[in-house]
């Protein structure tokens, strides 16, 4: 199937305003293609987005979208899946916008399992405010906040959403747009809360602190930190330290979903009062 992504952009926004070689094309490209694969329509899409370069996105896209406020994505597109069960919502959010600021939206919307897809793209630090250290920052790496060394030890984001409850857990990088697409759609498909973690770069701000400015360099240290998830349950803890695995990580089909359990919860209220 032929893929125009014109019809997708609001071209008259453009250009857009990320650098040069930001991963975010990548991942909105690879996303774009999953949409048209499952064959939405259009108008039966929202896409939320919070504050910080990848929440930027939505103000590109040519469907139903909503540019938030910061770390609260999640809170407005759970309030629309509610009124509007029959549509399709996605967030996008980076890993400051959707773990740190936003933490604990993530993790109940874990909890409830409500039937939204979270892309969360990972670049390991806040790209658009000023480069400060993220939940995702790893140790010893330098960023605004830390010019000698981040102390804070990073959150696993996709283990994270696992262990809060989401029934779809995924991890992609943007060395890797194939597979990102692929793990996009499982989770636009997927019944319930989907989270796809990607692994990005930002040159601009985290890659020039840590000896990382080129983008294609920084792309190829990515990669070089990911095993397959069907390699990585071969390997031994000693061997997965400091790497990523890739793939599905965790989907659990049984869970209800919350709209669904909220609509009973309703029935029994109506009922009730008219006893």
């Amino acid at each position: 199937m032929a893929m125009h992504y014109k019809d997708f952009l609001r071209i008259d926004h453009m250009p857009h305003m990320w650098c040069p070689g930001c991963g975010i094309g990548i991942i909105v490209k690879a996303m774009l293609r999953a949409i048209q694969t499952v064959e939405w329509p259009i108008n039966d899409i929202a896409v939320i987005s919070g504050i910080g370069c990848t929440s930027r996105a939505p103000g590109y896209l040519d469907m139903n979208t909503l540019h938030t406020t910061h770390g609260r994505a999640l809170t407005f597109a759970t309030g629309i899946k509610l009124m509007r069960p029959d549509k399709h919502v996605v967030v996008i959010s980076g890993d400051g916008d959707a773990a740190a600021i936003g933490g604990n939206h993530l993790v109940h919307s874990c909890r409830r399992n409500i039937d939204i897809t979270l892309i969360i793209v990972n670049n390991n630090i806040y790209g658009m405010t000023g480069g400060q250290c993220s939940p995702t920052t790893p140790l010893g790496a330098k960023a605004a906040t830390s010019p000698w060394g981040n102390a804070d030890p990073p959150f696993d984001i996709s283990s994270l959403c696992k262990g809060a409850g989401a029934t779809y857990v995924a991890r992609g990088h943007v060395g890797s747009g194939v597979q990102l697409e692929r793990l996009i759609r499982g989770g636009l498909n997927h019944k319930g809360f989907a989270v796809i973690e990607v692994l990005s770069n930002c040159h601009t701000q985290f890659g020039r602190r840590n000896k990382l400015s080129d983008p294609i360099e920084l792309i190829n240290n990515i990669v070089a930190k990911t095993v397959n998830v069907r390699q990585a349950a071969k390997m031994s803890r000693e061997e997965l330290a400091g790497k990523y695995p890739v793939g599905l990580l965790h989907q659990d089909e049984e869970r209800e979903e919350y709209y669904e359990a909220y609509k009973k919860v309703i029935q029994l209220a109506e009922a009730a009062l008219k006893r």
